[in-house]
């Protein structure tokens, strides 16, 4: 059946396009950060082991919205890893990395996931997707946080 919701299906398409690299960045993240809570060490190992966990599980809830938005919008959510590595602004980490070296990657990851909402916003304003612009400017939000709370802990 035809989606008639008030957003051209040219428009719908750009949107889920975009949805669709910021659900893959968003899962990518999710597993690194997944990777790094059962890999850290070191004399920071329980309040890392704590955040990443937290960060992981809340990044998990997020795909499922990502996808459900992509899908509401008629299009199929990617799914697969070939799918996300190819749509992903955020590079695998080699091996593991030291403790202080896991926090810098995974802010670099949270700033990427805002970066890469940032660029599909003025395309989801311009349709007058409220749904996604709400869904955008939440992530973003939570994404911002993780990162500023990441950065102090490399502050002396």
């Amino acid at each position: 059946m035809k989606i008639d919701i008030g957003i051209s299906e040219k428009d719908r398409e750009s949107i889920a396009k975009g949805l669709s690299r910021f659900l893959a960045d968003t899962y990518t993240l999710y597993l690194k950060t997944h990777n790094f809570h059962w890999n850290v060490t070191g004399p920071m190992f329980q309040t890392l082991h704590i955040m990443f966990m937290d960060q992981y599980n809340e990044a998990w809830m997020a795909v499922d919205l990502i996808a459900e938005r992509i899908r509401a919008l008629g299009f199929p959510a990617p799914g697969s890893y070939r799918e996300f590595s190819e749509l992903s602004s955020i590079k695998e980490s080699e091996g593991v990395p030291k403790a202080r070296e896991m926090i810098r990657a995974l802010i670099e990851g949270q700033e990427t996931v805002v970066r890469t909402a940032r660029a599909i916003l003025p395309g989801v304003e311009k349709a007058g997707d409220q749904p996604t612009l709400d869904l955008l400017t939440q992530r973003m939000q939570i994404h911002e946080k993780n990162a500023w709370m990441l950065r102090s802990l490399l502050e002396e």
